[in-house]
């Protein structure tokens, strides 16, 4: 089987191409900070996929302390100003 035979056949029985993977991996890393810093175009798709997780997480992390400093935040406010920041919120 040609080269271009194999990248272009489907994987598995998602009907998804080689190239197809290929190419959404690469908006993936252009999408996640750490990947599309690199200077190198060719990075595993592998490695692509971790970067994804340790973004997401972090993302996660970032979400969760500034929902701590939020409800901190509207604990010492009036009731009147914390009901306008969550209208606003919402």
């Amino acid at each position: 089987m040609s080269s271009s035979r194999s990248r272009s056949r489907r994987s598995g029985s998602s009907g998804i191409s080689e190239d197809q993977i290929n190419d959404l991996v690469s908006k993936l890393q252009a999408l996640i900070p750490e990947s599309s810093s690199r200077n190198n175009d060719r990075v595993s798709a592998a490695k692509v996929l971790q970067d994804t997780c340790n973004y997401i997480r972090s993302l996660q992390e970032e979400v969760e302390d500034l929902s701590e400093k939020l409800a901190e935040l509207l604990s010492t406010m009036t009731s009147d100003q914390a009901e306008i920041i969550r209208s606003l919120l919402m």
